[in-house]
């Protein structure tokens, strides 16, 4: 019996993928940390309509969006700390339900000051998201699928608000980085077995020097 149950112990178990459940919770840290990020390029797309609205000049302006990156830069480093203290699902839990009222109040801010205040607690609640976001794919889903919500992680991070097309698409690049690590434990998969688009460049400009 002792030599059937080590057997079966080193036999290798099946693959067991994260529940609905996680993945939902996963995806819904991605969105909040997608909205953090996305609120910088928002602001700084309408920063001309912002300044104009609360009545200050382009100087005094700047510090709006400085204010909210401040707050992500202080808050970003104590993520750990903070979840350690008051527990991760907790601390996840409270900013995100900060961030859309700071949000809010800051459409309802009729002065300077008191943007530049909502901006920077804005930010630092948002900043906390983003951490989170990571942490919760490398914690909530399994290993052989990391590489799927990193992927996903990457690619909602690098997304881009503007009035043109063109900047609501990944770049070329960024899909690479993307396929990259959706590939990296099968990398002879990679492109069907054929070599990459850099490979077979860097073969072609290898070319003329073997002939010399």
């Amino acid at each position: 019996m002792s030599t059937i149950a080590a057997t079966a112990l080193a036999a290798p178990q099946p693959k067991t993928g994260a529940s609905t459940r996680e993945w939902i919770a996963v995806l819904a840290g991605m969105i909040g940390a997608f909205m953090a990020i996305l609120n910088i390029q928002i602001t700084n797309a309408s920063l001309l309509d912002i300044e104009g609205g609360i009545g200050t000049g382009v100087d005094n302006g700047a510090w709006i969006s400085t204010s909210y990156l401040i707050g992500e830069i202080v808050v970003i480093p104590l993520t750990a700390y903070f979840s350690n203290v008051f527990s991760f699902r907790r601390y996840i839990l409270v900013n995100s339900v900060l961030f859309p009222l700071f949000s809010i109040g800051c459409a309802f801010a009729h002065d300077l000051g008191t943007m530049i205040v909502l901006r920077g607690l804005q930010g630092f609640a948002g900043g906390v998201l983003i951490p989170m976001a990571f942490t919760m794919v490398l914690t909530k889903l399994p290993k052989y699928q990391q590489p799927l919500g990193l992927a996903a992680f990457a690619a909602l991070g690098h997304l881009r608000a503007g009035d043109r097309p063109d900047h609501r698409r990944l770049s070329h690049r960024k899909l690479r980085l993307a396929d990259d690590l959706l590939h990296q434990r099968h990398p002879e998969r990679h492109h069907g077995g054929r070599p990459s688009p850099d490979a077979r460049q860097a073969a072609d400009a290898a070319r003329p020097a073997e002939g010399r």
